[in-house]
């Protein structure tokens, strides 16, 4: 249902929303999401021409967000790289099906229908908030306020 392209899209974006502050290099994008280096150019170049991402040029450049984590939803993302299929027309082309899809068709294009819903209500943020017990992209317990992704919460280790 879902592609490896909205997979590794998602990824990207919930890295930018954890460093809002600074734009982030290609490199560093690739390395923290696994995200192949070719690849991840196509991504954000999808990402940018979607409007969710604004890349800068220049010694300081990178990618950042182009706006606020809690205005861009999961569907947006999803939506920008690799849709989720809506059953619109008889995929077995049945002429009597064009303007009445078959119950089996229906069912399915309701399902999509309310998968999309449930990520247009679904905000970046909200993803990043609501990680209880591991967050995004954090390969161990991640202080919240941290600048960066992994770092370590450092309360009582000092």
């Amino acid at each position: 249902m879902f592609s490896q392209t909205n997979e590794y899209a998602l990824r990207v974006i919930t890295y930018l929303a954890l460093h809002p502050e600074k734009p982030a290099k290609n490199a560093d994008i690739a390395k923290t999401t696994l995200v192949p280096p070719g690849y991840l150019y196509k991504v954000l170049q999808t990402l940018d021409r979607a409007g969710l991402v604004r890349g800068q040029r220049g010694m300081h450049g990178g990618f950042i967000l182009a706006r606020p984590a809690d205005q861009i939803s999961v569907l947006d993302v999803i939506s920008a790289v690799d849709p989720l299929p809506r059953v619109r027309l008889c995929p077995l082309h049945i002429d009597g099906h064009a303007v009445h899809l078959c119950s089996l068709h229906k069912r399915l294009d309701q399902a999509f229908a309310r998968v999309e819903d449930a990520f247009a209500k679904s905000s970046i943020s909200e993803l990043l908030q609501e990680s209880v017990n591991s967050m995004p992209l954090c390969d161990g317990e991640c202080d919240r306020s941290a600048k960066g992704v992994g770092e370590l919460v450092k309360a009582g280790k000092e």
